[in-house]
């Protein structure tokens, strides 16, 4: 019974330890202002590890070719911010565009999603 409950404590004593990275960004959607067909648009979310390991953005995925994304080469450290840089062209796009950003981090959740909105016009 003493090494059940001696196991028990340390138990929840290493799950209190736990340590993640956790990610935080200023906003997670970002509308640009209308746009002319053809030009190529960018902008950056300020991302902020919150977290108490090293934040990885290790891969993105997003629904069109159109979207870029420029990843941070080295780890984000615990409470330092990257400017994450989205750049989107226009070629061939009209009206309303709406892009999902698929994140691929090291979190518990393991991914994070950001939005980018535009209206393409002629």
């Amino acid at each position: 019974m003493k090494l059940f409950v001696f196991l028990l404590n340390v138990f929840i004593f290493s799950s209190s330890l736990a340590q993640n990275a956790k990610i935080s960004v200023d906003k997670n959607t970002h509308k640009f202002p209308a746009t002319k067909q053809g030009e190529v648009v960018d902008h950056e979310f300020m991302v902020t590890n919150t977290g108490t390991t090293p934040l990885i953005i290790s891969d993105y995925s997003v629904a069109c070719t159109c979207t870029k994304v420029l990843l941070p080469k080295q780890p984000i450290p615990p409470g330092e911010t990257y400017a994450l840089k989205v750049t989107f062209d226009t070629k061939g796009k009209y009206y309303f565009q709406d892009r999902t950003i698929h994140l691929v981090t090291n979190t518990k959740k393991g991914k994070y999603s950001l939005r980018i909105k535009v209206k393409v016009t002629e």
